[in-house]
Order: structure tokens, then C-alpha cells, then sequence
């Protein structure tokens, strides 16, 4: 049969991603704990496009991953990437994986525990000389205006905080190392199931404890910056206010390895984080 895919186009011009997104799919992922942790993520695969070629085969996305569909681990990207690359004759493969990821956590007094989920993304990449991984987690936080209390009386206004964390690493992290970074950088962390007792401790916790959206980000900066396996990272942090009809925002982005920013640097006016 003709093989539209591989005439020339009408136009030569390469195409930096193609491919197929959203895609729903069962995965494994490394637990702290519990060592592996079954969910559902859902998945992007791209590669890029030469200018001699017309179209990508995208049957060819999914028949990669029905190859690998009883065990897609983390770990394995990184060869997925490569038959990507190899089989659809491509310089450059992309792949991004979002998934929940559930940790048990106790309450803060009771220690009733409950499960509270995060959402995870992971993005892939690999060029021609080098592979490229990033890591990014969002966490659900409590944050506590420090103005507020401030020029009160009594009382002060807080809103629910998602703080959002990328990070590239020389070494292994996991992922309860990145939420706990967040975590611990917030007026209050939060509790799918709290007591009276433990709604008392977390709402004078988060009031000894107000917090900018700025003094999120740079709480969540430092101890990046103290991290010696995180050679970047991207910190951003939305505070839904509730005394106003719009959300407070701040991002910090660094890199800690400027040699490794150098060799990357060619490649990144079409990262996969623009997809």
C-alpha cells in the first residue's frame, strides 16, 4: 500500500514535535514506602519531523507502548525514548507522562491517616548526543497572609495554595522528597481527614505561620538551592484568595549546573514544556 506518510511535503519545513497526546494508560511508578504504586496516567509521545517528510506514523506511538503496557515504569522512559527514535527515524523523541500519585499521610494529632493525592508530570526527552528529564510535582498547600494578621484585630484570611516544583537532578530523587520540599515551605500543609483536634492544630499552625506567595517561592528556592542532586529547578506558587476575585502568583527558575544548562541550551527553544 502507498506510504503517504514518507512524500514529500508541500512545504519543506521540519516540524519540531508531532505526535499523539492524551493518551489514557496504566503505569507503575516507584512508592517510597510501598516500593511501586499502580495508577493511571495519561500519556503524549512526540518525535521530530523532517523537512523531506509529509506525516508521521502514528500508529507507531501506541504500538510502543503496547509493547510495554504490563510494566510502563518510570525507569523505562528513557528506552522508549530510544525505540521512539528508532523507529520512527526521528533525531529527536519526547514523551510526557502525568499521573496522581497517592501518599498516606496521618493527621497532624490523632494521627488518623487518609490519602492524599498529587499530580505528577514527568517529561522526557532525548536528542541526538544527550537525554533530558524533568520532574515536576503540584502540592496542595495552605498559605496565611501575614498582612492580614498584621492589621487585625483578630483573625486573618487564608486560601488554599497549589506550589508547583520542576526539577532536573544528577542523581535519583524521589517523589515524596519533592513534595515534602513543598510541603514544609507553606503556612500548613493539608489533610484529606482531619479531627476537631487536628483542625485546631492546623489552623493556629497556619496562623503562627503566614506566608507571602514571595516567601513560598523562596522558602521552596532555598532548599533547592541546599540540594546537591537538583541541578535546576522552576518554583511557582498560586494562592486562590479568598478575599479578592483574582489569585496571587510568584516563580522563581534557576540553574545550579551551567555546564549542563550550556549543553542543553541548543535544544530548548522547542522543550517539551511548551507542549
Amino acid at each position: 500500500m502507498k506510504d503517504v506518510q514518507n512524500l514529500p511535503p508541500d512545504q519543506s519545513i521540519k516540524i519540531d514535535k508531532v505526535g499523539i497526546k492524551g493518551l489514557r494508560y496504566p503505569i507503575v511508578v516507584l512508592d517510597r514506602k510501598n516500593q511501586r504504586q499502580h495508577t493511571v496516567a495519561e500519556v503524549s509521545m512526540f518525535v521530530e519531523l523532517p523537512e523531506n517528510f509529509k506525516g508521521t506514523h502514528m500508529s507507531r506511538f501506541v504500538e510502543i507502548l503496547n509493547e510495554n503496557w504490563k510494566d510502563i515504569q518510570v525507569k523505562k522512559i528513557k528506552k522508549i525514548l530510544k525505540v521512539m527514535k528508532e523507529r520512527l527515524n526521528a533525531s529527536a523523541s519526547h514523551m510526557v507522562i502525568s499521573f496522581p500519585y497517592f501518599l498516606e499521610k496521618q493527621a497532624p494529632v490523632t494521627g488518623t491517616p487518609s490519602l492524599l493525592s498529587y499530580d505528577v508530570t514527568i517529561y522526557g526527552s532525548s536528542y541526538p548526543d544527550l537525554d533530558d528529564f524533568i520532574y515536576k510535582v503540584e502540592v496542595p498547600v495552605t498559605s496565611l497572609c501575614p498582612c492580614s494578621k498584621e492589621i487585625s484585630d483578630y483573625g486573618a484570611h487564608n486560601q488554599r495554595s497549589v506550589i508547583s516544583l520542576s526539577v532536573r537532578t544528577s542523581s535519583f530523587v524521589w517523589l515524596e522528597e519533592l513534595i515534602r520540599i513543598a510541603e514544609t515551605s507553606a503556612s500548613c500543609e493539608l489533610f484529606t481527614l482531619l479531627k476537631r483536634e487536628d483542625e485546631k492544630y492546623v489552623t493556629e499552625y497556619a496562623y503562627d505561620h503566614p506566608m507571602f506567595v514571595e516567601d513560598i517561592v523562596r522558602e521552596v528556592s532555598a532548599k533547592c538551592e541546599k540540594d546537591t542532586r537538583i541541578i535546576w529547578y522552576a518554583v511557582s506558587s498560586e494562592n486562590f484568595e479568598s478575599i479578592h476575585n483574582h489569585n496571587a502568583f510568584a516563580y522563581i527558575e534557576r540553574w545550579k549546573d551551567e555546564e549542563k544548562r550550556k549543553t542543553l541550551e541548543p535544544y530548548l527553544h522547542g522543550h517539551i514544556l511548551q507542549v
